[in-house]
């Protein structure tokens, strides 16, 4: 029921009754739900693993729906968010490979990345970002070689949990094609967020007794890292890997927040069209799209009386028709915030404004088309431009009722100096 748990389904149990576990840990029991029942963890059964449990729930629904009947669903994996955990099968595959470290893991992508013609050949990477001093925010030439070792161990669980994952979204395909669904069923899989670079003692809901509470309750020797009882996150060295040539990572509105990958398979639309799309979209056209194909239209104005906003979104089905030549025009404007970071899009150029320590604390511009790394601030060069985007975002904050939310310092600061801004 919220956004992490142990991928397990396991809860040490604390030795005082009268003891709390640290701020966020409270607040992310391991609750698994069905309809409107609470399992008890001793249902789930020895194997439980998260993203194999949910796929087997899925593949229950889809085997057991009316066949003449179109269906809805919706697989949303909490893999791989923290903690960091995968079966040892999987873990053992990637024994070694990122031993180099995150910045030779960023420069491979990034080579890979232009070869693929995922990003433009000659693309300027900007540059990584980390506040403080802690292990997973210190460089790699500045760990020991037991520091590197875990860090690498993190990284090996990470890529584990995304080949499980992969492999269970393959049993679910599997499953549409053994039925004859695949040849008229919209697959979409995307992402939620950029990768997640946060250093969770950096939080000021965590508190600071996480440490003290994982060494007594956890075990993160080197050679149970993954395991159920182990607890880790990998912090924004490697996620910087993950969304490089971005800036950045997730709860940040720059590109490497916000940019993320998204795969859809259609036949009817998109059968010998496979490739590489860089059209500008957001995940506020699903809903339109998805409502179009169902011949459903939005009930806006009003719903049993009652007044309904429109949705911001728009369906994806004409330009997959071929009857436009993008999603949205080059006038389209799209806002976004998150904890004081804010951006706005117009066409390629997009206005960005990030707080201090991380960001300037003032507007910025790029092009990015030009620019997808957000290297180049070009404000003091198109300063009408900016100003026009920064009116846009006026607008965009009066509409949606922006009022001003606190900043939490959520890169790898002490835990005596938390960041805290309006």
């Amino acid at each position: 029921m919220q956004g992490a748990a142990n991928h397990y389904g396991w809860e040490p149990q604390l030795q005082n009754p009268d003891e709390k576990a640290p701020g966020l840990m409270s607040h992310m029991p391991s609750i698994y739900v069905e309809d409107d029942r609470r399992i008890d963890p001793s249902e789930l059964g020895e194997g439980f693993y998260s993203s194999v449990a949910f796929t087997d729930k899925m593949l229950e629904y889809l085997r057991g729906k009316d066949a003449e009947k179109p269906f809805f669903a919706y697989l949303p994996y909490s893999a791989p968010h923290w903690p960091l955990q995968a079966p040892r099968e999987y873990i053992d595959d990637y024994r070694g490979v990122y031993d180099e470290g995150p910045e030779v893991l960023r420069q491979k992508r990034l080579r890979k990345l232009e070869e693929l013609g995922l990003i433009p050949a000659g693309t300027a990477p900007h540059d990584v970002v980390v506040v403080g001093n802690r292990m997973m925010s210190r460089f790699w030439h500045d760990l020991t070689p037991e520091e590197r070792r875990f860090s690498s161990r993190c990284m090996e669980v990470y890529a584990a949990m995304v080949q499980c994952m992969d492999t269970q979204i393959g049993r679910v395909l599997d499953q549409l094609r053994q039925s004859g669904d695949m040849e008229n069923t919209l697959v979409i899989f995307m992402s939620d967020n950029g990768a997640e670079g946060a250093l969770l003692e950096a939080l000021p809901v965590v508190q600071n007794n996480i440490f003290e509470h994982i060494d007594q309750y956890y075990d993160n020797s080197i050679e149970n890292l993954g395991a159920y009882n182990s607890f880790i996150w990998y912090g924004p060295h490697w996620a910087s890997a993950a969304t490089a040539p971005s800036r950045l990572y997730k709860m940040f509105t720059s590109e490497g927040g916000i940019r993320v990958p998204l795969i859809l398979n259609y036949p009817p639309l998109t059968a010998g069209k496979a490739g590489i799309d860089h059209t500008f979209g957001t995940v506020m056209d699903i809903a339109p799209t998805l409502l179009e194909l169902a011949g459903i239209k939005h009930p806006a104005p009003s719903y049993r009386s009652r007044p309904v906003y429109p949705m911001r979104g728009s369906s994806w089905l004409p330009y997959l028709k071929g009857e436009q030549t993008q999603i949205h025009d080059e006038d389209h404007v799209t806002s976004w915030e998150l904890f004081g970071r804010q951006a706005v899009r117009q066409g390629d150029w997009k206005a960005l404004h990030i707080p201090k320590p991380v960001g300037p604390g003032k507007w910025q511009l790029y092009k990015l088309s030009e620019d997808p790394g957000e290297t180049k601030d070009l404000g003091e060069l198109f300063p009408d431009k900016l100003a026009a985007l920064i009116a846009e975002w006026k607008k965009y904050e009066k509409d949606v009722g922006v009022v001003g939310a606190m900043q939490y310092g959520v890169l790898g600061v002490d835990d005596q100096d938390v960041i805290q801004q309006w």
